[in-house]
């Protein structure tokens, strides 16, 4: 898969929060970077898996020489145990063969409270501190920068989220250099947004927004979460540790 040095992976998830992302980067006024649609499918056969591809949409930035400055990839919805599957094969084609050549991954989750369980003396409602950077592989420029401005969690943060969960235990596995931004909110993403949850998410945006010349538009960030009365279970999180 050819990708930017610095890559966004996204989630196409339920509360429809990583597809607003995909939409609401854009260059920056008076950039020279040029916008490329394109789309990525990938065999899951390797897992036993013939009826199933790992797919999502790409979009790529490119500078006024050609060169690649930054992907957004948004991945296609997944349930475990495919979930588990079509990542890893994502994230083992953005790392490819040459550890000197891999790019630079950085992915936001904004996590409800119910899945993201932190002791009382730990729970920060700052803004310096809204958000939480977890640096793992080998240490870039970008996830450097990032990661010095976010609040580390803490050792005893316990993470019930499905796809946070597995995402940091493959990119950890598979050594890809990779910065989670993780933005706690005070209630479910599927119920009704309130002015703090809207900041978090502004938050993660414009650090999103940061690693290239880019910019957050939140006006273009079409997001109608769908409400729910309950969290669904994820009976295969232990999977990922």
């Amino acid at each position: 898969m050819k990708v930017a040095p610095k890559v966004i992976l996204l989630f196409d998830d339920a509360d429809g929060l990583g597809s607003a992302f995909y939409g609401a980067l854009q260059p920056n006024l008076g950039s020279n970077l040029k916008i490329l649609n394109n789309s990525f499918e990938l065999s899951l056969e390797r897992y036993g898996v013939k009826d199933r591809k790992a797919s999502g949409q790409i979009l790529h930035f490119l500078n006024a020489n050609g060169l690649y400055e930054v992907s957004i990839l948004l991945l296609q919805n997944y349930e475990p145990p495919i979930l588990a599957c079509a990542l890893n094969e994502v994230l083992m084609s953005l790392a490819g063969v040459d550890f000197s050549t891999m790019p630079t991954l950085v992915v936001p989750f904004v996590v409800p409270e119910s899945k993201l369980k932190l002791e009382n003396r730990y729970l920060v409602t700052s803004e310096e501190y809204s958000v939480y950077g977890i640096k793992l592989g080998p240490t870039t420029d970008v996830t450097q920068d990032l990661s010095s401005t976010l609040q580390k969690p803490p050792p005893s943060m316990k993470i019930n989220h499905e796809n946070l969960a597995c995402l940091l235990h493959l990119a950890n596995v598979i050594k890809l250099p990779t910065l989670v931004l993780i933005g706690r909110s005070s209630q479910h993403l599927l119920h009704k947004t309130n002015k703090e949850e809207l900041e978090v998410i502004y938050a993660i945006g414009e650090r999103l927004a940061s690693i290239s010349s880019l910019n957050f538009a939140k006006e273009k960030m079409a997001w109608k979460p769908t409400e729910t009365t309950r969290d669904a279970e994820e009976p295969w999180r232990a999977l990922y540790g």
